[in-house]
């Protein structure tokens, strides 16, 4: 099961249909992790233009996490025997982050999103302070000014550490960060730079140190920078950091807005750019100065967008199929509950502050193997159990939301509704459908059915949906967004 070709041949202009429940549902989808079925109600019949302004304007007001007591902490706070405090500390961090993507809020789905573009992994610097600067950072300018946020990514205490900012002097530059802010920051692999430009541009950011290991100060210390002369991009002086960012930006723009909008567009609307969508979404960002909402505002406002085209043809990450289940059933959860899946995405490939490497989580087609589908075959189920366990009730509640309440007593209707909350674009045959009917119906006597002495409020309803989602969550179509 792959996600098909990009087909969409709508424009950028604004999508003029007043907002559906599937438009709705669609956009949070994407900008969000799903929204359960009485929250859209209350966005339904907006325009795309209004709702994507909401939406924007919300993350852009949105404010950073609180600081944990620890954020500031050393190692002197950390008995170098003992990780176990870090590692709680750590756990904290996880949940509360965890419950903000649940919160299925943009700023946090972009944070998300820029962790894997701006890659640190938490194991090769395990401190939990410089964690939460680092997280913190990503929810600051996620919906912000793109030159700000590169500027000071690069000397977050994470991102400084990860790729030895921290271990370059004069006379002998590191080059990680060089290639990197390049390559795979703002540019993409051999697009607008050239060997000698991340060698110069490494001698521009020497000087950073870190004066205690580990969870220690990271200075800038004068005596260890190059202050010679360099040449970048056709630029001579003797330039600092702050100057390469500047240099960057007004000698490559053309480059940096198409790398950037071709990513956000994979990542929000289909893995396959379109050239001509990409490049006017470029143009966008630079004449609003590399401000992101102005892109994304025109992004979530288009017909393009919310073309037919546009839909089921994304592969959903394993956060997506967790996350995006957990909000769409609306069923009661806890933290331990929310953990537990969270945990289980990490076995089978995508460990939060943990991405596979510089590069990031591949996405799409890369989430889709032997192993991880039954993995999130088994996360899914061992949610629907738990949840069950916990109130079998709310299964039924569920239906009658979806279906219109307890006057609709008819499970052929009621099966394909709930399918179709779930699947943006249903199932693929009417026998697939007439697979999901029997396995709703099935356990209940059929003469219930044809007496007219079953509905949802029968003793049967919960077991019934539970089965049904039990099937829905191993089928190819859900696995898509």
């Amino acid at each position: 099961m792959l996600a098909k070709t990009n087909c969409n041949t709508a424009t950028l202009s604004p999508y003029s249909n007043p907002l559906g429940e599937k438009d709705v549902l669609h956009l949070y989808r994407r900008a969000g992790f799903g929204l359960s079925y009485n929250n859209i109600q209350n966005q339904t019949g907006k325009s795309a233009a209004q709702l994507a302004t909401e939406i924007v304007t919300e993350a852009i007001n949105l404010a950073t996490t609180d600081a944990p007591e620890w954020a500031t902490w050393d190692n002197t706070f950390y008995p170098e025997e003992d990780g176990e405090i870090k590692r709680g500390h750590i756990n904290e961090w996880k949940n509360t982050y965890v419950n903000q993507l649940r919160g299925n809020n943009l700023r946090d789905r972009l944070s998300f999103f820029w962790h894997n573009h701006f890659v640190t992994e938490l194991k090769e610097y395990n401190c939990p302070s410089y964690l939460y600067g680092y997280f913190n950072l990503l929810q600051l300018h996620a919906v912000g000014n793109f030159k700000t946020f590169v500027h000071d990514i690069g000397i977050d205490y994470a991102m400084l550490t990860y790729l030895n900012g921290d271990r370059s002097g004069k006379g002998n530059p590191n080059e990680n960060y060089a290639r990197e802010l390049y390559e795979l920051f703002t540019m993409g692999e051999g697009i607008g730079y050239t060997e000698e430009d991340i060698k110069e541009t490494a001698r521009a950011l020497t000087g950073y140190t870190n004066r205690n290991e580990g969870c220690g100060e990271i200075i800038f210390n004068p005596d260890a920078f190059d202050d010679t002369t360099k040449t970048i991009f056709g630029q001579t002086g003797s330039w600092v950091y702050s100057d390469i960012i500047d240099i960057l930006f007004e000698q490559r723009p053309n480059e940096v807005a198409n790398f950037i909008c071709g990513k956000l567009y994979e990542f929000f609307v289909n893995p396959l750019q379109i050239p001509e969508i990409t490049q006017e979404l470029a143009n966008t960002f630079i004449d609003n100065d590399f401000e992101l909402a102005p892109v994304l505002i025109q992004l979530f406002s288009s017909e393009h967008f919310f073309d037919e085209e546009a839909r089921g043809v994304i592969i959903k990450s394993h956060y997506d199929v967790f996350l995006n289940f957990v909000n769409e059933s609306g069923f009661s959860i806890n933290d331990d509950l929310l953990m537990s899946g969270v945990n289980i995405c990490g076995m089978i490939g995508q460990e939060i502050f943990n991405p596979v490497d510089v590069a990031g989580w591949q996405r799409d087609r890369d989430w889709i193997g032997p192993n991880t589908m039954i993995g999130r075959w088994k996360m899914l189920e061992f949610y629907l159990n738990d949840v069950f366990g916990m109130d079998e009730e709310q299964f039924a509640n569920f239906a009658m939301d979806i279906a219109g309440g307890p006057g609709n007593t008819d499970p052929e209707d009621i099966t394909r509704q709930i399918v179709d909350w779930f699947l943006p674009l249903g199932l693929h045959t009417p026998e697939d459908y007439n697979i999901c009917i029997d396995v709703f119906k099935s356990n209940v006597p059929q003469n219930y059915y044809d007496e007219g002495n079953w509905n949802l409020l029968s003793s049967y309803a919960s077991t019934q949906v539970f089965q049904l989602l039990q099937h829905l969550i191993k089928q190819p179509e859900f696995q898509l967004k």
